[in-house]
């Protein structure tokens, strides 16, 4: 694949990721589009660097990073997202705003 190609699918998972975060109301979805706009910036990361320097395992590394930095923020958020729920019957973010004050 071309480094063109890699952008694409980038662009297209962010643009994805947007706009499930910007149109759905549930904490659950808003996290799901958040997560697919921080895989497009991965692939778009992983493809320049392999582009850039196709010699190193160096950006490989840092993907498998990422990749598990956002594997436990999701695990977190949704343990966050259960707890609100158990707690007070709150799925939707125009709930959830209420409880921060």
């Amino acid at each position: 694949m071309t480094l063109q190609a890699f952008l694409v699918l980038a662009a297209a998972l962010f643009s994805v990721g947007l706009y499930g975060a910007l149109s759905q109301q549930s904490i659950v979805m808003l996290m799901m589009g958040l997560e697919l706009m921080v895989n497009g910036l991965v692939v778009a990361g992983g493809a320049f660097w392999f582009y850039l320097a196709p010699g190193s395992a160096d950006g490989q590394v840092l993907v498998l990073v990422a990749v598990t930095v956002m594997a436990l923020e999701m695990a977190m958020g949704f343990a966050v997202a259960t707890a609100l729920f158990r707690a007070r019957d709150v799925d939707v973010t125009d709930d959830a705003s209420e409880l921060k004050g």
